[in-house]
């Protein structure tokens, strides 16, 4: 069975090395840990109830692909932090949209705790997919294009994906 004309033209798509990065479940977790403020080794280790050597198997990865950055304390040299690079803090929107998803098609009701505004203490919007002037589009909205098509049309401020 070959590829099909819309297979191919999804080669150069960074999907696949976005989730090799991530590798798996576990990796997902630390990353959900790390996001909340977990640094040490132990810590993760209690919080998620992980074996040690896939633990350290995992942190070791994700510090391999630059999403988590080691460093050793000060303080005590034997003992080693873990802090989300910029990378890393990068995959934010990527893991609410899962756990939005996950709460809507998963569990069915919301999760605790509830994610929210620090100023203001109101649980965040739902992740969606905005236009580059902030029209929230829907699936039927959007087409794929090539790169270079990309670079000839008009720059805008912002290219990035806003959440709310």
């Amino acid at each position: 069975m070959g590829l099909t004309e819309e297979t191919c033209a999804f080669e150069g798509c960074s999907l696949p090395s976005a989730l090799e990065a991530m590798g798996e479940r576990w990796s997902f977790l630390i990353l959900r840990a790390a996001l909340s403020g977990v640094r040490h080794f132990e810590d993760f280790q209690s919080s998620l109830g992980i074996a040690r050597n896939i633990l350290a198997s995992r942190l070791s990865r994700l510090v391999e692909k630059g999403i988590l950055d080691r460093h050793q304390m000060e303080n005590d040299r034997r003992k080693v932090e873990y802090r989300l690079t910029q990378k890393g803090l990068e995959l934010l929107p990527v893991m609410l949209a899962l756990r939005q998803w996950g709460e809507r098609w998963g569990a069915g009701v919301p999760s605790t705790p509830v994610l929210a505004d620090r100023r203001d203490r109101q649980p965040i919007a739902k992740i969606g997919i905005y236009s580059h002037d902030g029209r929230r589009l829907e699936l039927e909205d959007l087409c794929w294009i090539e790169a270079d098509e990309v670079s000839s049309l008009p720059q805008c401020a912002d290219r990035s994906v806003r959440v709310g």
